[in-house]
């Protein structure tokens, strides 16, 4: 399927402002998140284009210095979903738009191949989204954030097709009981990638945002509370860590990852 990848990048992030330029160091170098995202992206095999779109003359201006294309987009677009939507308007064309977000500088190139195999493999799925089993390590890592009072990682729960029923900041499902650190547990993390069909792409700007995602504050609700059909597909790690940038304690967190994390 011919497939575009898009990058959303907002400077007036609520919980960061300023996010897509932070810097993270790794062992090579210094580069800011916006720019290993899209290197991330650019590792995709089978992806015929690759945009970051901003409404910010500040990302702009640096994303095209690191050699990315850049598509601007409104001021209007409530999350990563409507900035999509509206990447998708101006180049279209395509089969599926993948919404990469520009948090995720960790996301392994297979994430992303997986979902475009998995819509392909589910042609009833509007939407499909990674989900990765968590070890004791990480649901610990949840439950911490969450006595700080920090919004951290999504977990998400799905049915036997793989259809997701639910996701959440919570930690989801409770399961009442303390993990190994390296035990695999029934917590699923969302990894925040999105792969769309364009008819409901094209439609999800016009939704209403419903409770659940005013609550939550995830994007992804609005099509389940819309009742359309959400594919969660499961991947695996490969010995890589994941982790997204949703908080400032978060650089350290990516950057001790960056460190160990073989080209």
């Amino acid at each position: 399927m011919k497939t575009l990848i898009a990058i959303p990048a907002r400077y007036a992030s609520t919980r960061y402002p300023g996010k897509p330029l932070v810097t993270l160091k790794g062992p090579d170098g210094e580069k800011t998140l916006i720019r290993r995202s899209w290197e991330a992206a650019m590792e995709v095999q089978g992806v015929d284009r690759v945009v970051v779109a901003t409404d910010d003359a500040r990302i702009a201006d640096h994303a095209s210095g690191f050699g990315a294309e850049v598509v601007m987009t409104s001021q209007d677009a409530r999350n990563g979903t409507e900035r999509c939507a509206e990447v998708a308007v101006k180049l279209p064309g395509y089969d599926l738009i993948v919404n990469l977000q520009g948090d995720a500088p960790l996301t392994p190139a297979w994430f992303v191949e997986h979902l475009v195999a998995g819509m392909t493999a589910d042609p009833g799925a509007d939407i499909a989204t990674p989900v990765l089993r968590c070890d004791g390590r990480a649901v610990a890592g949840f439950l911490a954030d969450r006595r700080a009072g920090r919004v951290g990682g999504t977990t998400a729960v799905f049915g036997d097709r793989g259809r997701a029923l639910y996701f959440s900041k919570e930690v989801i499902p409770y399961t009442g009981r303390d993990y190994a650190p390296d035990e695999p547990t029934p917590v699923f993390h969302h990894v925040g990638v999105y792969a769309y069909r364009p008819a409901a792409l094209a439609a999800y700007p016009s939704w209403p945002m419903g409770p659940l995602e005013t609550l939550e504050g995830l994007e992804q609700l609005r099509f389940l509370e819309q009742g359309r059909p959400v594919l969660c597909v499961e991947v695996e790690a490969r010995g890589r860590q994941f982790w997204e940038l949703n908080n400032p304690s978060d650089v350290a967190i990516i950057e001790a990852m960056l460190a160990t994390t073989s080209a």
